[in-house]
């Protein structure tokens, strides 16, 4: 906890400023009304298109480390499953998945698919913590991800980047802008990056097989017509990854056979009109779609034919081989629509905004398993339709009450081809069936949900805000597929959380120091929770030896609490040097939990693990992030940053955890008139750390599959140089 006292002199340094530049005013648009940062009472992190190039972020998990109290999950190539206050999901296979953190780019939906999350040409992303229950509904339990992309110039811009580092990275990017006529601008952009990956595969003597190879474009049109804004948003990824991750020695080096990959082809459009109408009102209207194909396969075995090649396992040793060989592959097709239509007014100075939502999401699946006869198929389809609303109430010249409600409708059908033949029927061909030996599942669903926010801020001074927040958010409930679960878990039931909170936020000594602090509890209900089954392929018993397969499944938890702290802090010393601190503390427990699916339970005999007063998983108890800049001179600049963050549980099914680590970061950056060049380094230390792990089985067959821990592991230290020509 040393660099608690390290934040604790940095505040300290207060009183002894005497800069001449000020801190900018931010605005929030992820609000159903744009304010500024500093006045909405809520916890949000801002992170700004300089941050962005100044960390060569090239993926939104390059830049999670600068927020409080948000984590991910890696478990393929990018960290695209998010957590945020300890609450989110870790994975994603055959169940059908409601998530707890949002994404949105430019209106478009990217929940779920957010591989294509690409951080170029973005002019800031919005973090908004808790519950977002008035604004976006069932899939921001935990908060919501706003993306924002540059928008066209005034006049004609272009620009060229390229970047070049370690382990292959290498990128190039065009972004051409400008006007169409007097009304109307446009912007467009298309960047490639690939980096042969920090991983090397022993057994292929290959160092590529967890490559990054990423392709995005974006055009952007916008315009002012006759008091109308018009914005059209057309978007593309084609992202064609490798995923070979884990080792058997638990190192960066693989001994797979087959190399998995991690694909993700999107096409996704937004139309938003925003008409000014008399009486200091607007109506604004939103329609997004977004068709994403995604697949995702991996080597389960980690290993090869030739893997008890002269050592215990060897086959002259026992006469038969101990290895066994599997590879899983999930194709996906995944289309959303949505429609979000919103009123705004400001009538006797009491702003209130009216809004109705429809989101319809269609998936489609396909499995491709070695140990399936036949082809796992399902379509899962959700409609999400919502009226919700929103006003600002003055109480006096200083205090404002805002309150906010949404009402939602959630209709769900699933269907697979895995279902249990009628008692009387006998198939004749046993392995594979034909599909007239193939039944289906079915499932549906129907709920009502309401969520939203009651907040009171009071301007106690001219330069700081105080807040109290009281918000309510809900996760839907749905079903467990596959026919190993037994009955009692087959459904799962919603979540519903509520949370409260106090905050500041001060800008103080003249504009040189913003500060945003925040105290929540959140208190959850019906918690959802990932687990997962372990069968021995052999014995087809759960529990026995392996090698396994793996059924995961959802269950609820009766109850679970999160509170902690967010400090956020940005100070301008002086001219050439600016600050900036971002600390989260975070304690989480499960309450009255026993699990029947944890390593040391046993289903069989009815002998559950107590998990309650547990830390959840993916929670650390604190994260940190320290920054300095300074300016050398008119041109050149140095950037150095601390990045640290506490060990936590990987699984509620395990007692595997992370190990906490502190990471350097440093860029030199040069910038004069139309040029831009960057100096940076990442994990200077070259420290190793984890971002996934396993602690329920054993794949290790010169161990005999003996159980043990396995883990991914973060990048090492990275170098490298970017640079950008504008002309």
């Amino acid at each position: 906890m040393k660099y608690y006292l390290i934040s604790f002199l940095i505040l300290n340094s207060f009183f002894c400023l005497y800069a001449d530049e000020n801190i900018e005013e931010i605005i929030v648009t992820a609000e159903l009304t744009n304010n500024s940062l500093y006045d909405v009472p809520l916890s949000v992190t801002i992170i700004d298109d300089l941050q962005i190039k100044n960390r060569n972020a090239q993926h939104l998990d390059d830049i999670l480390y600068t927020i409080p109290n948000m984590n991910y999950s890696t478990g393929s190539s990018r960290g695209k499953f998010l957590q945020i206050r300890g609450i989110g999901e870790r994975s994603e296979f055959v169940e059908p998945v409601n998530y707890s953190v949002g994404i949105i780019l430019d209106g478009i939906d990217l929940t779920g698919i957010s591989l294509a999350a690409s951080t170029f040409d973005i002019q800031q992303v919005e973090v908004l913590r808790g519950p977002q229950g008035t604004l976006y509904g069932a899939n921001a339990l935990a908060g919501l991800v706003n993306m924002i992309s540059n928008n066209p110039t005034d006049s004609f811009y272009s620009e060229l980047s390229g970047l070049f580092s370690e382990y292959g990275g290498k990128s190039i990017g065009a972004i051409i802008s400008g006007p169409i006529n007097n009304d109307i601008g446009y912007r467009i952009g298309i960047k490639n990056y690939q980096s042969d990956g920090f991983i090397n595969n022993d057994y292929l003597k290959v160092d590529d097989t967890n490559n990054i190879d990423e392709f995005v474009g974006r055009i952007k049109i916008s315009g002012d017509i006759d008091n109308t804004l018009y914005e059209f948003n057309l978007f593309y990824a084609d992202i064609d990854n490798g995923y070979d991750a884990f080792s058997l020695d638990n190192t960066r080096t693989t001994l797979s056979d087959e190399p998995g990959h991690d694909r993700q082809e999107t096409s996704a459009v937004s139309v938003k009109i925003r008409k000014k109408l008399k009486n200091n009102s607007e109506l604004d209207f939103l329609l997004s779609h977004a068709d994403s194909e995604l697949q995702y396969g991996y080597d389960e075995d980690w290993s090869n034919v030739n893997i008890c090649n002269d050592t215990a396992c060897d086959f002259s040793n026992f006469g038969f081989d101990w290895w066994y060989s599997s590879f899983d592959n999930y194709k996906r097709d995944n289309n959303n629509y949505t429609i979000d239509t919103r009123y705004s007014s400001n009538i006797s100075n009491i702003p209130w905004v009216l809004g109705v939502y429809y989101r319809e999401q269609s998936i489609d699946l396909i499995r491709e398993y070695t140990y399936l006869g036949n082809n796992f198929k399902s379509t899962f389809d959700t409609e999400n339709t919502a009226i919700y609303g929103q006003f600002n109430l003055p109480f006096s010249q200083n205090m404002d009450l805002v309150a906010g409600l949404r009402f939602e409708e959630r209709e769900a059908k699933y269907i697979d081809n895995n279902g249990a033949a009628p008692e009387d029927f006998v198939c004749i061909a046993i392995y594979p069936k034909p599909e007239s030996c193939l039944f289906n599942n079915e499932y549906k669903n129907s709920e009502n949900f309401w969520g939203g926010k009651i907040a009171l801020k009071n301007q106690i001074s001219e330069n700081t805000m105080i807040y109290f927040l009281v918000s309510r958010g809900y996760k839907p409930g749905g079903v467990n597929i596959d026919g190993k679960v037994d009955e009692e878990n087959l459904e799962y039931t919603s979540e519903i959380m509520a949370n409260f909170e106090i905050g500041a936020k001060s800008i103080l000594f003249d504009k040189k120091l913003y500060i945003q602090t925040s105290f929540f509890y959140q208190d959850r209900k019906d918690v959802q929770t990932k687990q997962s089954l372990v069968t021995s392929i052999a014995s087809g018993l759960e529990g026995d030896t392996c090698p396994c397969t793996f059924t995961d499944y959802i269950g609820n938890a009766v109850s679970g609490s999160n509170f902690g702290l967010e400090l956020e802090m940005l100070l301008m010393v002086n001219n050439n040097l600016e600050l900036s601190a971002h600390i989260g503390i975070l304690e989480t427990e499960l309450e009255n939990y026993f699990s029947y699916s944890h390593v040391g339970s046993d289903p069989t005999k009815g002998i559950a693990v107590n998990l309650s007063g547990r830390e959840q998983s993916h929670a650390p108890s604190y994260q940190l992030s320290i920054g300095l800049s300074y300016k050398i001179n008119k041109y050149a600049f140095v950037k150095f940053d601390i990045e640290s963050k506490d060990d936590f549980y990987f699984s509620d099914r395990h007692s595997v955890k992370s190990d906490d680590y502190t990471l350097f970061n440093l860029l030199i950056g040069y910038r004069k008139d139309k040029w831009e060049f960057n100096i940076f380094g990442k994990n200077l230390t070259d420290e190793s750390y984890q971002t996934r792990g396993f602690g329920s089985f054993g794949n290790d067959p010169r161990k005999f599959y003996e159980t043990e821990p396995y883990y991914q592991y973060a990048a090492p230290r990275v170098v490298g140089i970017s640079g950008i020509r504008s002309f």
